[in-house]
């Protein structure tokens, strides 16, 4: 299983094709600055080792903007959403995301996961050595990626 993001010359978006047994998928990823939005996720599951977005489809799940809903992966796109938060605002003090993650959780309706401060950290240090592969992939590259750690 692999996780193919192509950075696209222009436009609003990149492009990630998940290359799986059975074939391939593929779905717009908005760029954010930094990182696309969907390596986001990637780096967010691959830390937690947790099922959400990205972890689905590799589960084999098709590919899509909107997924039954389920605890475990409602709790990775909140955090999902406050990690970019914390990209774009400048990495406020951790504790501060923590409370901004239960927050979202909270206003969602959902059951928010133990998130440390180690977490955090963690989170961040993989968002960066993200950012670092990506911003060396030149326009019309491709950065492949895998799960490092074992889902929880």
């Amino acid at each position: 299983m692999k996780f193919v993001f192509e950075k696209l010359r222009e436009g609003k978006y990149d492009r990630l094709v998940v290359e799986r047994d059975g074939g391939t998928q593929e779905i717009a990823c908005p760029k954010i600055g930094g990182i696309p939005h969907d390596m986001v996720h990637f780096a967010v599951e691959n830390v937690m080792g947790r099922a959400g977005f990205m972890r689905r489809v590799a589960n084999g799940e098709a590919l899509s903007f909107r997924m039954a809903p389920n605890v475990t992966s409602d709790q990775m796109e909140r955090l999902v959403e406050v990690m970019q938060a914390d990209a774009i605002s400048g990495f406020p003090p951790a504790a501060e995301m923590s409370d901004m993650y239960r927050v979202t959780c909270e206003a969602r309706g959902v059951a928010p996961y133990p998130v440390t401060e180690q977490d955090i950290a963690a989170l961040r240090e993989e968002m960066a050595r993200l950012g670092t592969l990506w911003a060396a992939t030149p326009p019309g590259g491709t950065l492949a990626l895998e799960f490092e750690h074992q889902e929880a």
